[in-house]
């Protein structure tokens, strides 16, 4: 089930977002996750959240910011169930444009994305890693536009 963020679900939200940040990049120092930790945490109040829960358990989230995807952050024993897919296209059903930002590195995301219709716009490198990344974006397909396949 898909909810909207409330402040009860602080403490599980950021054990998911610490736990998988570290997981899937593990090319970042643990460190710098721990230590942005409480920044985030700050912020989390006012963002748009929605949380998936399963069996009355928070196991996923994604947190956005007037069209763009801070993170979709899928538990390690949740992941490859479908759960990030739905969380994204709740999003989708809310903007006609999203866009994010993906450490080059972190391939699962990147490919995730791509399959989902994001495409990449832009390399940049991150000023607080020092990590290349991908700036995608998904725009919704025009009402009545057929694909063609030549």
């Amino acid at each position: 089930m898909i909810r909207k963020f409330e402040s009860k679900d602080i403490e599980k939200v950021m054990e998911i977002w610490l736990d998988t940040n570290i997981q899937a990049h593990n090319f970042i120092s643990k460190g710098y996750w721990e230590s942005n930790f409480d920044l985030v945490k700050s912020m989390l109040p006012d963002a748009e959240i929605y949380i998936y829960e399963s069996e009355r358990k928070i196991v996923a989230f994604v947190g956005v910011d007037n069209g763009y995807i801070a993170g979709i952050f899928v538990s390690a024993d949740a992941q490859s169930k479908g759960i990030g897919k739905q969380l994204l296209d709740k999003i989708k059903q809310r903007y006609s444009a999203l866009s994010l930002t993906v450490y080059k590195k972190n391939i699962k995301a990147v490919n995730f994305y791509q399959r989902e219709l994001f495409v990449i716009k832009q390399e940049q490198i991150d000023e607080n890693t020092d990590e290349e990344e991908y700036l995608m974006v998904w725009n919704q397909p025009s009402a009545g536009r057929e694909r063609r396949e030549d």
